[in-house]
């Protein structure tokens, strides 16, 4: 019934307990799951967790964050994504949420590295998987130029303004909610929210962190993603059957689920 399209079951915090998580799952109707990658180091793990489960798939990509990792080029990116079960290019984007002492013209090399995931997404003509934070008019910007847009994909765990999310929605990518969309403290983001056509919503956990309201600062599980569900229906006025729905076409659509 629901979808969760981005966890990371393969983070200590997870992946020791994926059996008790598939249970928690099945209770919850949580019938399917994209594990996301974070490095090219963590690829071959997070692609043999899917291919031994017909629940599960995954993603390619190097976080943002990541550095003094493995940098891949176009041509690796596209070897790895074409595997079976790999149904995106990602986790990707920029992030200067924690600059230190450097500039955003120092963070160059962040900006290359999207640049390469979004020409291997279009080489794969598979969907991106986009991470923005205190970033966004780079991260469009950079989109617009590599012609995202040929692939669409989805901005995860959103909390961003109205207009940015309009500016992914022209471009084709849809909105992907988490856990914090039931925080009290994010108003502004559940007006986003009521705007976001439904049509074009996702939902998430990012498990393990960020679980939503009863639950949070607790770990997060792909089993609580219909609480995510829960608010955005109530946010739109709609019943949560309906918003399972519609979210998981939505993500069966864009990532080609089988």
């Amino acid at each position: 019934m629901y979808i969760d399209t981005h966890c990371h079951l393969t983070f200590p915090e997870l992946q020791a307990r994926w059996p008790e998580i598939q249970q928690a799952m099945a209770a919850a109707q949580v019938t399917r799951a994209i594990a996301i990658c974070t490095t090219i180091e963590e690829f071959d793990t997070v692609h043999a967790l899917a291919a031994a489960h017909p629940q599960l798939w995954c993603t390619v990509g190097v976080h943002p964050d990541n550095e003094d990792v493995h940098e891949p080029d176009v041509a690796e990116l596209v070897a790895l994504g074409g595997r079976d079960k790999v149904v995106a290019v990602g986790e990707c984007g920029l992030d200067y949420y924690r600059l230190g002492t450097r500039t955003v013209a120092d963070m160059g090399w962040q900006r290359e590295r999207l640049r390469v995931h979004v020409r291997a997404a279009r080489a794969l003509g598979k969907p991106l998987v986009i991470h923005t934070r205190s970033s966004s008019a780079d991260t469009l910007a950079v989109l617009q130029e590599e012609g995202a847009d040929a692939v669409g994909g989805v901005f995860h765990c959103f909390t961003e303004t109205a207009e940015v999310a309009r500016g992914a929605l022209a471009m084709g990518f849809h909105i992907s909610f988490s856990g914090i969309l039931t925080f009290k403290n994010a108003i502004e983001l559940r007006e986003v929210a009521r705007e976001v056509p439904l049509e074009r919503c996702l939902i998430e956990t990012d498990s393990p962190y960020l679980a939503p309201a009863p639950h949070r600062g607790k770990l997060n599980t792909p089993a609580l993603v219909p609480l995510v569900a829960a608010e955005l229906a109530r946010i739109k006025g709609l019943d949560v059957e309906e918003v399972a729905r519609v979210t998981g076409d939505n993500a069966t659509r864009l990532f080609g689920l089988g």
